[in-house]
């Protein structure tokens, strides 16, 4: 199974909840993680960042059943 996003755990599109509930990983972790590398690698702006999550939030199919 591929990562989806998820139905309940969601704040925008569901694409940092579907990661981590692939994973096993805490959900408020990834968010922390994206926002924390959106912000502090050179030579990525926050603007690419949001572009490419919009994108995954489009492209990634929503879950069924969380």
């Amino acid at each position: 199974m591929g990562i989806r996003r998820a139905r309940r755990d969601r704040w925008i599109y569901g694409v940092c909840g579907g990661i981590a509930r692939r994973y096993g990983w805490s959900s408020t972790a990834v968010r922390a993680v994206v926002v924390l590398l959106a912000i502090l690698i050179p030579g990525i702006s926050v603007i690419p960042a949001v572009l490419i999550y919009v994108l995954l939030g489009y492209l990634l199919p929503e879950a069924d059943e969380f």
